[in-house]
Order: C-alpha cells, then structure tokens, then sequence
C-alpha cells in the first residue's frame, strides 16, 4: 500500500495508467504466494445455472436488484421469474420482503437486536421502508414488537424470581 503513496496527485486521486499497474502488481503477487486463486480471480465465464431455492435461501439478504440475482443464478430473467414463481409460488420481490420480514421478526424476538443494527444487514435500503414493510405485514410495527419482546421477557424474568414454583413446571 505504501508502494503507491508517490503516485497520488494532490487531489487525492491516482492515475488509472498507475492504478491498473499496481492492480497487476498485487495479482502477481497473490498469484505467486497462492497459485490456487488462479482458478478464482480468471473465471470469467458465465454462472452456471445453480439450484435456486438454495441460492435465494443463502442470499435473501443481499440487497440486489431481480435481474442480479437471474444472472448470478445463470437465468435470463424471465427465466428466473418463472422458476422462481414455480418453487416459491410467489414473485421474486414479494417473496424477498416477506422472507427479510421474518428473518427480522425472528431477530427482534429471539436474538433482541435493536432495529438499526438489523435493516440494512437485510436488504432494506432504509429504516422508514423497513417500518411500513413490516407494520403491513405483522400488523404492528418493529418497535412496538421489540416492546412487547422486552415486556415477555421481563415478566418472565419475575415470574422466575417471585413466583419460583410456577417457572419450573
């Protein structure tokens, strides 16, 4: 990284000449110390067509347009609406929503994460739609469903502690 410090100009900004110069360098280094990434950095080739339930199942979070997710699944993207419609029985966009909203749901309720911490890791573009997406969905919004979480929660916690007896049965 210090090799390339000479290079900016004062702007902060290299010269694409320099940049794809020392791009290469770094390939041929990597390619030197790890020969195997070879087979990993060159693959240009087109996707083959992968299994598209397990894909969606592993990749629902990634925040990428329909036409993306066709062409990483090696799908035009009639075809992949079309496959999709017959596994899910759903469309892509609906399905993604509602697949999140539950992946949500589970966060708030199970694992008690804030909701700042968990929109954008799953693919919504910002807090407000991730708000309206999910009242419309659970009919109430996240925030009141992380309040009703830490009241079960809390008067588990006292059940526990007053009424000992009634916890363990």
């Amino acid at each position: 990284m210090l090799s390339l410090e000479p290079y900016y100009n004062n702007s902060g900004n290299i010269s694409s000449t320099f940049s794809d110069i020392k791009r290469e360098e770094l390939l041929l280094i990597l390619l030197q110390l790890q020969p195997e990434l070879s087979d990993i950095l060159f693959d240009f080739g087109l996707p083959g067509r992968l299994d598209l339930e397990k894909f969606m199942q592993q990749n629902y979070k990634f925040n990428v347009n329909i036409e993306r997710f066709a062409f990483l699944t090696g799908r035009s993207l009639s075809a992949f609406k079309r496959d999709f419609k017959t596994i899910f029985n759903e469309t892509p966009n609906r399905w993604l929503i509602k697949r999140r909203l539950q992946e949500a749901r589970f966060l708030i309720e199970e694992k008690t994460l804030k909701l700042a911490d968990i929109y954008i890791d799953l693919g919504f573009e910002d807090l407000s739609h991730f708000y309206f997406a999910f009242k419309r969905e659970f009919g109430i919004s996240p925030r009141e469903r992380t309040n009703d979480t830490k009241k079960n929660i809390l008067a588990a916690v006292l059940s526990f502690f007053y009424f000992p007896s009634f916890s363990s049965t």
